[in-house]
């Protein structure tokens, strides 16, 4: 197999190969290593290189899971593989490798693919731009110039380039869809407790993020979701119920659904005109195929909601770093930490039980709202951005001041938030692209354990808008 054609496929085609003995695993792993070493000089998507241990991974007995021998990047936040550094992005955990496996890496493991590294992330995930002090900026496939969006932006780059046919991604308040949408990839956002938590359920305490992948085709999302998401044994979470394989799911009509959709932000202003007309667009082209479409908004107070949520999250990120104090035998020093993370740190340290369960009760309240207002609808519809994807520098956590970040964050990532709240699943499609060819991903949002709906709708939307088929400059 030449370097070119491994990567046209995608990993269930690739795992076929195998399966069929067309190819081996070790051919596969040499050849996403041969791509890394061509695109990760432009782009910076993977940041270690497990070259050795993949080969080794892959001569052995590897499991017969449904991606068997296919190669696989694994981000560099929260999930933990054995023997690999875990520096979350910062230069705090510079020296930090884990010594096991969370439980989410062994069921990829399981699932039969074979780690080649893992992705550049901003530090502790905080930013929708992958641009830290210790990793450098990741760029995107489709304009070096330009993000390639965050908090998983490593492997939506890598997925984006052909280095890998998916990619472990992870998503607190966007982290997995803005990347799919900046790169041109399928990025489904699960429901709460879908997927298992990584056995770091302190880390998932406050139930904002999930992991799952970034994908270039629906069934790949579809597929490995039915391979990770077994309830887990000792979780205080009940299982949730699904009908049937998820990637059974895919040869299924949606039927006629009825769906709500909006442009409002929260703080009012409009989005910039390519991301509204490729919602106007998406509304078109879902009347065309059959169901109904009516603007709907949220109906919430924004306000209060992120008030609520940046108690929650600044207490929340504040214990976390206690944790990590006491695994390293010592707290971080201004200087390793950036200056928007070092904010965060001492605003969390300065709230009050009282004021995080004020935070938490609210973020209850509204999250009910929000679910209650959606109720007559099969699913939501929003643009997953509201601005394309900026140039690199333009959201610089490193040398902006950290109230300018929050302002342009704050404008050009507008909509992915109170999914993550609410627990609901969400994707991210590549819908539409922008004049300057940079991807302009449209964002469905189905109610709370349903990815079935979802995953019907986004592989009829597959076949009416292919894009699979497109590649970015940096492919070949």
């Amino acid at each position: 197999m030449t370097i070119d054609n491994y990567a046209d496929y995608d990993g269930v085609a690739l795992a076929d190969l195998v399966a069929r003995k067309e190819v081996t695993p070790l051919e596969l792993v040499d050849a996403a290593i041969e791509r890394t070493e061509k695109h990760n000089p432009a782009l910076n998507a993977v940041v270690h290189k497990g070259y050795e241990d993949a080969r080794a991974w892959a001569k052995g007995d590897l499991p017969d899971g449904p991606f068997r021998g296919v190669p696989f990047l694994v981000k560099d936040l929260g999930v933990k593989v054995k023997g690999w550094p875990a520096t979350a992005g910062s230069h705090y955990l510079r020296d930090y490798v884990a010594d096991e496996d969370s439980i989410l890496a062994t069921r990829y493991r399981q699932a039969g693919v074979v780690f080649v590294g893992r992705t550049n992330t901003p530090e502790y995930g905080i930013t929708g731009t992958t641009e830290s002090a210790r990793l450098g900026p990741c760029r995107n496939p489709w304009n070096t110039e330009h993000i390639s969006g965050g908090s998983s932006g490593g492997a939506a780059a890598a997925v984006a380039a052909g280095i890998v046919p998916m990619a472990h991604a992870s998503d607190g308040l966007g982290s997995i869809r803005i990347p799919a949408a900046c790169c041109g990839l399928v990025g489904l956002k699960t429901t709460r407790a879908r997927n298992p938590d990584s056995g770091e359920d302190g880390e998932r305490a406050m139930g904002f993020s999930v992991d799952h992948v970034v994908t270039r085709t629906v069934r790949d999302s579809a597929a490995m979701l039915d391979a990770t998401c077994a309830p887990e044994p000792d979780s205080p979470y009940p299982p949730l119920p699904y009908e049937r394989p998820f990637v059974e799911e895919l040869a299924r009509s949606p039927g006629k659904l009825k769906i709500a959709y909006s442009a409002e932000t929260p703080r009012g202003a409009d989005i910039h005109p390519e991301n509204q007309a490729a919602l106007e667009k998406t509304v078109t082209l879902l009347r065309e195929l059959g169901h109904e479409v009516v603007e709907q908004g949220l109906g919430v107070d924004y306000r209060t909601l992120y008030r609520a949520q940046g108690a929650v999250s600044a207490s929340n990120f504040a214990a976390g770093m206690l944790e990590r104090e006491e695994m390293l035998g010592r707290p971080p020093e201004e200087h390793e930490l950036e200056p928007l993370t070092w904010r965060a740190l001492n605003a969390g340290r300065k709230i009050t039980g009282a004021q995080a369960f004020w935070g938490w009760r609210t973020l209850r309240r509204l999250s009910r709202q929000i679910i209650h207002n959606l109720l007559p609808y099969d699913a939501y519809l929003c643009p997953v951005m509201g601005t394309p994807p900026p140039k690199i520098g333009h959201i610089d956590p490193v040398n902006l001041d950290p109230k300018e970040v929050d302002k342009r964050q704050a404008e050009v990532f507008p909509f992915t938030p109170p999914f993550n709240f609410t627990g609901q699943p969400s994707l991210s499609l590549p819908l539409w692209w922008s004049a300057d060819d940079l991807p302009l991903g449209m964002m469905f949002t189905g109610r709370f354990g349903d990815e079935a709906t979802l995953l019907r709708l986004a592989a009829q939307l597959e076949e009416a808008r292919p894009w699979i088929g497109r590649k970015p400059p940096v492919w070949d």
